[in-house]
């Protein structure tokens, strides 16, 4: 019992000591750490993980033929990072190592921040130990720290903007009268709006909720600020897409549910359709294409729809649509229900790529993570059993079959934690955190909207754990 005690005074001593550190040393030392316990890692996937787009986003820099598709602040980021690194030293390997780098510094500084802001929100200590173990070593967190994807970037400024709303939402006054607090915010939404195209309509939708329940007596200066956050997004977006000179991106990513609900349709129900509606139909999705559909992914047929024709006559094309849900609506249902169920079922085995060849491997079981680096990057790993680790977590069930560690790794399992505890600090009437809960699921139903289930699309759900787990700890 002594030696109990005397460990618990020692652990609670060293907490003193360590919080009564000057911010800036605490922060530092912080960001060390972090780079540290990650740069085992980095080693053994040198030069990092140059996935998901990456080649495309590369190759836009390289020809300066700019679309939108993807954010172009990341594609001039990653792009001009590796173009400059390789005008240098003649290596792309290089260069995708220096972006990995850079992301791992801004994303230490984010999780360095967040744990400051956590001390002062009067968060317990061990939580905040536990917090900072798990955001240097958890893999899932380590794997996007390490990624080339936007992903990164955009849950690092979404869990900023989080601590914002939250601090909004509960003083108020402090956060309008803080010059501080309000750059955070306008910086953390303008980051986050920026770097993937879901985020503005989160936020847009988030806007008027804002100041219809949190507006009292701060109406005038919250609207003032959410304007001119979304005035700069606007002018940021136009500028830079103007300045490259990029081309629409169309339409298919905002219709990629009901791309699907029609390929199903056809797929598995298609005699039911008469020939004005095929007809229609190929107009949008050619007939050689539609046999391509997959049930979990999107992608096979939603890069070839005719953006062009849609335009020409959009309304045509959605009373086809509304016509073909009347005559099977529990098809779309389950059209949709396919690309989304892994954001909810807590169970769900994530293996929507099965079968897809990339440049280095096929997918089978698994499509947890997207280990791979694309051309021109190589994989030039220096700790061969750390690099294997990480390719079995990513490519190989391990992990999402393992009773209760699969809940850890499970998008499905993370939704209902945050529901939970969203609904408790409701519960606990602590109403100042229900604006970051908001934003959280206003951004998870943009995903349920979208062309899969991967863990990348809600990445937040594993940055922002520590402060679900704070708010069912410290009752908010």
């Amino acid at each position: 019992m002594r030696l109990e005690k005397r460990a618990r005074t020692g652990q609670e001593g060293c907490l003193r000591k360590w919080d009564i550190l000057p911010g800036k040393t605490r922060a530092a030392v912080t960001v060390c750490f972090f780079l540290l316990c990650w740069l085992p890692v980095y080693l053994a996937v040198y030069p990092g993980f140059f996935v998901y787009d990456a080649q495309d986003e590369l190759v836009q820099v390289q020809t300066r033929q700019f679309t939108t598709h993807h954010p172009l602040p990341h594609v001039l980021l990653l792009g001009g990072i590796i173009q400059a690194v390789h005008k240098v030293t003649g290596s792309y390997n290089a260069g995708i190592g220096t972006y990995t780098l850079f992301q791992m510094l801004l994303l230490a500084a984010v999780f360095a921040y967040v744990l400051d802001y956590m001390k002062e929100a009067g968060v317990c200590g061990w939580l905040r130990v536990c917090s900072a173990l798990y955001f240097a070593f958890f893999p899932v967190n380590v794997m996007f720290v390490l990624c080339s994807a936007k992903d990164g970037i955009f849950s690092g400024a979404l869990l900023i903007l989080l601590t914002s709303l939250t601090e909004l939402g509960k003083r108020p006054e402090a956060f309008f009268s803080s010059r501080k607090k309000l750059a955070v915010f306008v910086g953390s939404a303008l980051i986050m709006m920026s770097f993937r195209h879901n985020g503005m309509y989160a936020f847009l939708v988030l806007v008027p909720a804002m100041l219809l329940f949190y507006g009292k007596g701060f109406r005038r200066r919250l609207a003032a600020l959410s304007g001119m956050v979304l005035g700069m997004y606007l002018l940021l977006s136009w500028g830079l897409a103007r300045a490259v000179g990029a081309q629409e991106s169309g339409s298919q990513e905002m219709l990629t549910v009901p791309i699907q609900q029609l390929a199903r349709v056809w797929n598995y129900e298609g005699d039911s359709l008469s020939g004005e509606q095929k007809e229609d139909l190929y107009e949008i999705l050619p007939e050689e294409v539609l046999p391509y559909y997959t049930a979990k992914v999107s992608d096979g047929v939603k890069r070839w729809f005719d953006n062009e024709a849609f335009s020409a006559d959009p309304g045509k094309y959605i009373r086809l649509w509304a016509e073909v849900g009347r005559q099977h609506p529990f098809t779309y249902v389950n059209a949709w229900l396919m690309t989304s169920y892994g954001f909810w079922y807590p169970d769900t085995v994530i293996d929507v790529y099965r079968g897809n060849g990339v440049f280095t491997f096929t997918y089978e079981d698994s499509s947890f993570f997207g280990y791979e680096v694309e051309a021109p990057g190589k994989r030039a790993g220096k700790i061969p059993w750390l690099d294997e680790w990480y390719r079995k977590m990513s490519l190989e069930i391990a992990q999402q079959r393992i009773p209760v560690l699969s809940m850890l790794f499970s998008p499905g399992f993370l939704f209902w934690v945050f529901a939970f505890a969203g609904g408790y600090a409701y519960y606990r009437r602590e109403h100042g955190l229900l604006l970051a809960f908001a934003m959280l699921l206003l951004v998870w139903l943009t995903v349920i909207l979208g062309p899969t289930y991967l863990p990348r699309y809600v990445l937040i759900l594993w940055f922002a754990l520590p402060g679900a787990l704070a708010v069912l700890v410290n009752n908010g």
